[in-house]
């Protein structure tokens, strides 16, 4: 299905950038601590920022840089409940170029955004790659089942929707297919790859073709070459 193509690249390709979001502001942040002076501020008041569902506050610090300058200014990111309290004093940083560009001196405010970025970088992209490398996996073997598989006649049984796997709210259908192993007389129930439309009027053997590997038939290939491409 192409939704499944287009998601397996958005979401690394969206992983790719959060994390090269968060190396651009760990660098910026890493810069910015190699040139900053040092002065003590006060919280002079807590900003409260509100949405339909949640409430946050920010500290408002006042400091004084070296030339005598008084600076006002409020981190981007807010907290509930507050990281601080009105009239505590905190150790703030500062370029001299730049003085409104001041950070107070704690991990968070320092290094959230970048953690944050990183974390939901690395979440989007591994989901992403483990998808790629997935499908291109099970490809391979398939490809390799076809060519070197023990190929088998096995008895159609059914079309199934897998209700484990949903895009767009629509559940991919599966061909069920059944074999007992002369050797053991045990039974097989085989399961095709996911199929993203409805099989069941184009069945019309009572055969399917399964390709199995040498004296192991839990890795499997039903072999669904006779059905109409999905276009």
């Amino acid at each position: 299905m192409k939704v499944i193509a287009i998601v397996k690249y958005l979401f690394t390709l969206v992983g790719f950038a959060m994390l090269a979001g968060a190396f651009f502001v760990y660098n910026s942040t890493s810069s910015f601590l190699k040139e900053a002076a040092t002065a003590e501020g006060i919280v002079v008041e807590l900003l409260v920022s509100r949405t339909s569902n949640s409430i946050s506050y920010r500290p408002l610090v006042e400091f004084t840089t070296q030339n005598g300058q008084v600076i006002e200014f409020a981190p981007s990111a807010g907290s509930n409940p507050a990281r601080y309290a009105e009239g505590e004093q905190v150790e703030v940083l500062y370029q001299a170029a730049r003085p409104s560009d001041a950070k107070i001196n704690d991990f968070f405010s320092l290094w959230s955004v970048a953690l944050i970025l990183a974390g939901m970088g690395a979440v989007f992209f591994l989901v992403g790659a483990v998808i790629i490398v997935f499908i291109a996996l099970k490809g391979r073997q398939d490809e390799r089942l076809k060519t070197s598989g023990v190929a088998i006649d096995t008895q159609y049984q059914s079309v199934e929707q897998n209700t484990a796997l949903s895009v767009n709210g629509k559940h991919p259908f599966r061909v069920l297919t059944q074999w007992q192993n002369p050797a053991t007389s045990d039974i097989h129930i085989f399961k095709s790859n996911n199929l993203w439309f409805d099989p069941s009027a184009y069945i019309k053997q009572e055969t399917i073709r399964v390709f199995i590997a040498q004296g192991n038939p839990a890795k499997y290939y039903v072999d669904l070459s006779f059905l109409p491409k999905l276009k």
